[in-house]
């Protein structure tokens, strides 16, 4: 059977993690028994009571796990949670389950079953449906817009908080991911697609949470400068093995 990891990154988030552990757990139960799953919390660098929560929640509920670290950094929890993974596919979503988990099984299944190394939850697809304000639509198209002009890029939607990978692309991509933010959906995808991953896009129900911790505009300063050193900096090649020469 094949073993899935489920990461949700937290900061913060003491009061608000048993209920994404309930409805994700219930989720699973029912949708996705063709699965050996897991729950993972990824705490990064809490200063409330999260740890303390994912501990208990650890013990409450026998397919959720944690990790912490004392550092802050969302894309930071994500290479340490996954890093550690030995599941077959491993996937992230937020902790506000803004993105509809109608869409799980298919992000899942184009890994473990129709062989993509890659598979996101897209909003920007014409079959997506989608509820946040003016000025995050406005934000996220110019974004993936600017991506699509520099890179010349084939998916349309890098930071939707709902992506799911192959054991293989963590093995290979997540080592030369130099980003430990918000940056890391973007860096992983560029790296992917210009490296020939094959990435498939979903299309999504998505509602922006109101509580929702992401600083636009640092985060959009950040994503900028994560781009322009990829564009003048060069995507990170692949290693070059030699063959090892016969002894003479």
């Amino acid at each position: 059977m094949t073993t899935l990891d489920i990461v949700i990154p937290v900061y913060n988030e003491a009061h608000t993690i048993e209920t994404c552990i309930v409805s994700l757990s219930a989720f699973m139960s029912e949708n996705m028994s063709g699965y050996e799953w897991r729950i993972v919390v990824a705490n990064n660098g809490s200063t409330d009571n999260t740890l303390a929560v994912a501990k208990e929640l650890s013990t409450k509920y026998p397919n959720v796990g944690y990790v912490h670290l004392d550092l802050k950094g969302r894309g930071r929890s994500l290479k340490k949670a996954w890093t550690d993974s030995k599941a077959d596919v491993v996937a992230y979503m937020d902790v506000d389950l803004s993105t509809g988990l109608s869409a799980l099984p298919p992000l899942i299944d184009a890994i473990a079953s129709e062989g993509y190394d890659i598979a996101i939850g897209s909003r920007l697809s014409s079959r997506s449906q989608i509820e946040r304000s003016l000025k995050r639509e406005v934000l996220s198209r110019g974004y993936n817009l600017i991506i699509r002009s520099m890179f010349r890029t084939g998916f349309h939607d890098a930071q939707c908080g709902f992506k799911a990978v192959s054991r293989k692309v963590v093995h290979e991509l997540i080592p030369v991911v130099k980003d430990n933010h918000w940056f890391l959906d973007t860096e992983l995808l560029l790296i992917a697609e210009k490296r020939g991953y094959r990435i498939k896009e979903i299309p999504v129900a998505w509602s922006e949470d109101a509580d929702s911790r992401v600083k636009i505009v640092s985060t959009v300063t950040e994503d900028l400068k994560g781009l322009l050193r990829l564009r003048f900096g060069g995507i990170p090649q692949p290693v070059r093995q030699h063959p090892t020469e016969s002894p003479r």
